[in-house]
């Protein structure tokens, strides 16, 4: 059996992050007229790398081991922690970064204050996290993904 086959669920997860990351240029730039191929390598946008993974390799695992599988439940967990957290804990935690910025540039602006402490000029990441519609597309190209790897590789 060749490494592809038997590897299927790893290569399914892995295409499926790659995919995410080389579309997300592109949605950025239908949504804005952008484009920033920046967006290949950056947190958030659309769609979820983070989801289109693990909901591939939940989906390709369920294909090869069976959707009563003790493995296809456990990835069916993890895979749940992993979304939620991208559209839930690492989202706020990014309009946090958002509000916090802000909160200072106001301070700053109102008091006529001069905050000089290094921490203010720390370098943070504003986008962290996913919106549902971002959760959204990950969750059907991971799902497209595993698909057609696995009609390809003749699991279906």
């Amino acid at each position: 059996m060749n490494l592809l086959k038997t590897m299927f669920p790893f290569w399914a997860a892995i295409l499926a992050n790659v995919l995410a990351q080389i579309l997300k240029p592109f949605f950025h730039y239908l949504r804005t007229r952008d484009f920033n191929p920046h967006y290949t390598i950056a947190c958030g946008g659309f769609p979820s790398s983070h989801t289109s993974t693990v909901t591939a390799l939940v989906c390709a695992v369920g294909i090869v081991e069976g959707i009563h599988s003790t493995l296809f439940a456990v990835t069916m967990i993890f895979a749940l922690i992993v979304i939620y957290d991208a559209v839930n804990v690492r989202y706020y935690a990014g309009k946090n970064i958002q509000l916090t910025k802000q909160l200072i540039a106001d301070l700053e602006e109102t008091f006529k204050l001069k905050l000089d402490d290094p921490i203010y000029f720390e370098k943070m990441k504003q986008v962290l996290g996913h919106r549902y519609v971002e959760a959204l597309g990950g969750l059907l190209l991971g799902i497209a993904v595993a698909l057609v790897m696995a009609m390809l590789n003749g699991f279906l």
